[in-house]
């Protein structure tokens, strides 16, 4: 097996737990670390702090959507898409 995979630091993928207020309403969100870190520096790339741009996102899911079915897994696709986006057009040097 690819030690690239295989290879990984177990912190990465420990489930990490934080609670957030989203739609008025306190919840907890379980995501792993490394998912948590790169949630961070998409809110931080959007100008906003993770609280913000969590309850921002996940209202304008409400409004697009009329529910949010499972904002773990929306977080966890969103960070693909950040990667994909940054592959796609890369920052210039």
């Amino acid at each position: 097996m690819c030690e690239i995979f295989a290879g990984q630091n177990p912190a990465d993928y420990a489930g990490v737990t934080r609670s957030v207020r989203l739609n008025g309403l306190s919840t907890s969100l379980r995501l792993e670390a490394r998912y948590w870190r790169m949630v961070d520096e998409i809110a931080q790339s959007q100008g906003m702090a993770t609280p913000k741009f969590l309850s921002t996102l996940y209202d304008e899911v409400l409004e697009l959507h009329g529910e949010v079915r499972n904002f773990a897994s929306l977080l966890r696709t969103a960070c693909l898409v950040h990667i994909e986006s940054k592959i796609k057009h890369p920052e210039p040097a």
